[in-house]
This record gives structure tokens, C-alpha cells and sequence, in this order.
């Protein structure tokens, strides 16, 4: 029962990091596309996603997408909720899925990378259908950014989200996750036989 209330716990503080950073850091990073803006919010879901499985990061991504839409991405409204649920469950389905067969660091490096891949395919199909409809532009004027703009925005969103979470996860895990240096030296202890 504590575990599960410890591990609740620990999910809210990750979307609750995840909305924070939305609304700290967000910027365009094509000049051309300035509605494609760059934010850090996977970063959390998937160091969730790693810690807890490709359901818990799913659970994440639906949670912090609708209430990210609500308040600090109130402005792009269900659109905005659609694509973020989208590209982040495909992004941490993939990472997560493939680190949970391969538990080792060659694993987490295969897995960001084809998830980052996977994401990048996934949101060109996602425009092609749903922007359209969504946001009154002719089908033909969101293909033609589909390659040069749409797929390397995401591949780069996708691809600096995933490096971050390599460079800082194990550290994030062993005092987020495990609660290693919270002051109670059996979770040290339990830590670092489950690593």
C-alpha cells in the first residue's frame, strides 16, 4: 500500500514538473513555423515512463496533456491536447517499451532513438490528418511542410527530450524513484539492489 501511494505520489510530482517546464521554457525553433514551439514537458513523463512502465507513461502523457491544454496551453485547446497525447504516448510507448526487454544502457540509448524516430513518422501522419481539420488549412499546404519543417521539428523536440532524460535519469531515479538520500537508509538500500 505505501509503495502504491509512493509511486502515485511520485507520478503527480512528475506531471506537476512536466506543466512547470511547459510554462518556464517554450520557444519556436523554426522562424517560418513559429506554432511549433519547443518545450521540455517529456522530459518527466519519460523518466516516468523508464521508472514505471509504458502504461504508467501513457497514464502520464493523457494527464499532463489535458491539464497542460487547460492552463498553460490553454490556447491551442483540444487540438493541442490531441497532438501532445499523440506524439508523447508514441515517443514514451516505444523508449519504455523497448528499455523495459533491454534493462541496460544500451537499451535506453536503442530505445530513445527509435522512439524519437517513431515520433517524428507518427506526427507527419498526425498532421496530414488531423491539422487539416482542425485548423482550416488545405491538406496541401500541410504536406508540403510535412518534410522540411513538420518531421525535423519533431525529430529535434523528440531527439533533445531524449538526451536529457539519458544524461539525467539515473540520478533523477535513485533520489525521485527510489527515494535514495530522503534520509531513510533502507530505500538506499532497496535502490540500489533493484539497479
Amino acid at each position: 500500500m505505501q509503495t502504491k501511494v509512493r509511486k502515485l505520489a511520485t507520478m503527480a510530482m512528475l506531471v506537476a514538473i512536466s506543466i512547470v517546464l511547459v510554462y518556464l521554457i517554450h520557444f519556436p525553433i523554426f522562424p517560418g513555423a513559429a506554432f511549433l514551439e519547443y518545450d521540455p514537458a517529456d522530459i518527466p513523463i519519460l523518466i516516468g515512463a523508464f521508472a514505471y512502465g509504458p502504461v504508467a507513461g501513457v497514464l502520464l502523457t493523457v494527464v499532463t496533456a489535458v491539464i497542460q491544454g487547460f492552463t498553460v496551453s490553454a490556447s491551442s485547446g483540444v487540438y493541442g491536447i490531441l497532438m501532445h497525447i499523440i506524439s508523447t504516448t508514441v515517443l514514451v510507448l516505444v523508449a519504455s517499451g523497448i528499455y523495459r526487454l533491454r534493462h541496460t544502457k544500451s537499451g535506453a540509448i536503442l530505445g530513445l532513438i527509435c522512439g524519437t524516430i517513431a515520433m517524428g513518422l507518427a506526427m507527419m501522419v498526425a498532421n496530414h490528418f488531423i491539422t487539416p481539420y482542425f485548423m482550416g488549412a488545405p491538406v496541401e499546404v500541410v504536406d508540403a511542410m510535412l518534410l522540411p519543417v513538420i518531421l525535423p521539428f519533431n525529430l529535434l523536440k523528440a531527439g533533445i527530450n531524449s538526451l536529457v532524460t539519458f544524461l539525467v535519469y539515473k540520478t533523477v531515479s535513485r533520489h525521485l524513484i527510489h527515494g535514495e538520500g530522503w534520509g531513510h537508509h533502507t530505500h538506499g538500500q532497496k535502490a540500489q539492489t533493484e539497479q
